[in-house]
């Protein structure tokens, strides 16, 4: 990318309370008028996707616009509904993604392209750092992390690496790792999508990881597998593919010691972030679709992670709609894509989620989700690069899904920041990392001390 100086006029002009209005001064937008972009977005901004908006796609490529990526003008912060603020915990990282939250209330954050994954320990209500420290290091792109066994005493730190998932020996409030790693899932596929996930039941009788497509839309893969699609079908989940793909754009389980593997979900281009909820203990992840559809097609999502289902990739998405480079490949497919539970305007860049049962918000936050939206470079006008917040009621979905942080672009070919990492700390604050200038941001509410 290109890094761009000398906008922070410009940047802090965009970033100022004149864009702050309460939600429910906003109208609920739907149908096309949902399909915003950068100029439009603002805290508060609704907006409600449904299946039925899906457009018709256009094959090619029809937009190439990565973003210039601009230093962080002095002072630019998120851009927060009313009542919110943050404060910087920390800058200067060269790949700050995932964010999760140990038991004791410290941060670990993967550094991916550093091969590290770093601790922060904050000062009671307070952003400050207190403590910090390099947790391990000489890893592969690490990106999920998991806490094992879950609760409050864990033994373990997972770290899902782009080609393995290891662990750490782990006691309360360890900065350093005690010991090597330990390989518990070797030989993952590591090209092209390299982000995987890993999140325990609540249970923790099962580790579940992500692993991504290995292209855009399985260019390579043929028509048949090896031995016939017929045998192929009878012996593998729904919607498996093969090839170079055997294995990717699936949710696959493990037992804690990496034993019993097994493929819980099919037809997922890129799960790149999966939390549980903690109302159902459900699954959830957010996927990035596939890009040279068009502008709106298709959309990204939002869902929980249903046992033998698939989700369309490659052959299908949001449903039964056929993606035309595979036309007419996979009729024994049709009717049988699952639906995603909650659609964001496409090529927004789904990273992670997380739910919000802390007590430092507002009462109606509790429950709902928020979503890091780092922003595709296959769309015309700029979309993504913002902080969403998914609505829920008694625990299920609404569709709705609502800007909560804004004001990471500031002008059409520049952005200062690309939102990754989210999790709530133990104080009800939320926690969210950002890569273009590689900071970590404290939300918190009120005058955001516990």
């Amino acid at each position: 990318m290109i890094r761009i100086a000398g906008l922070a006029p410009l940047a802090l002009l965009l970033a100022s309370g004149a864009f702050a209005q309460q939600a429910a001064d906003q109208p609920l937008l739907t149908g096309e008028e949902a399909f915003g972009d950068w100029q439009a977005d603002r805290p508060g901004v609704r907006r409600l996707i449904r299946p039925d908006d899906q457009p018709s796609p256009r094959i090619g490529r029809l937009a190439s616009n990565a973003p210039g990526l601009a230093d962080r003008p002095q002072g630019a912060k998120p851009t927060l509904p009313p009542g919110f603020s943050a404060e910087l915990i920390a800058s200067g990282i060269e790949n700050p993604r995932v964010v999760r939250v140990a038991p004791n209330g410290d941060l670990f954050v993967a550094d991916g392209e550093a091969n590290r994954i770093r601790v922060y320990r904050l000062a009671a209500g307070s952003a400050k750092p207190a403590e910090k420290s390099i947790f391990a290091e000489d890893l592969s792109q690490p990106y999920g992390i998991a806490f094992y066994p879950p609760g409050d005493k864990p033994q373990w730190v997972y770290v899902a690496n782009s080609d393995s998932v290891v662990r750490f020996p782990y006691r309360d409030g360890d900065l350093k790792a005690s010991g090597e790693p330990e390989t518990i899932v070797a030989e993952i596929p590591a090209s092209y999508h390299w982000t995987r996930d890993i999140a325990f039941s609540p249970d923790g009788k099962t580790l579940h990881l992500s692993v991504g497509s290995g292209s855009n839309t399985a260019e390579d893969i043929g028509s048949r597998p090896k031995g016939g699609l017929d045998r192929w079908v009878k012996s593998k989940p729904l919607g498996a593919a093969w090839g170079s793909e055997a294995g990717r754009a699936d949710v696959l389980a493990f037992d804690p010691d990496g034993k019993n593997g097994r493929t819980v979900a099919t037809g997922l281009r890129n799960c790149s972030g999966m939390t549980v909820q903690p109302a159902t203990g459900a699954l959830w992840c957010v996927v990035n679709e596939r890009d040279e559809l068009g502008d709106n097609v298709p959309f990204e999502y939002a869902t929980t992670v249903k046992d033998g289902a698939f989700y369309g990739w490659p052959w299908y998405y949001i449903g039964d709609n056929e993606d035309p480079r595979h036309k007419g490949a996979r009729p024994d497919l049709a009717g049988k894509v699952t639906m995603p539970d909650v659609l964001i305007q496409a090529h927004s860049a789904p990273l992670n989620m997380a739910f919000y049962e802390g007590g430092d918000f507002p009462a109606d936050y509790k429950g709902d989700a928020f979503v890091t939206l780092h922003g595709s470079w296959n769309r015309n006008a700029r979309t993504g690069y913002k902080v969403v917040r998914l609505k829920f009621k008694d625990g299920k979905p609404t569709g709705e899904y609502e800007d909560f942080a804004t004001g990471f672009v500031i002008a059409e070919d520049a952005v200062w920041g690309r939102p990754a990492g989210v999790a709530v700390a133990k104080d009800g604050a939320l926690i969210l990392t950002e890569d273009g200038n590689g900071t970590i941001w404290r939300v918190t509410y009120g005058d955001g001390r516990s």
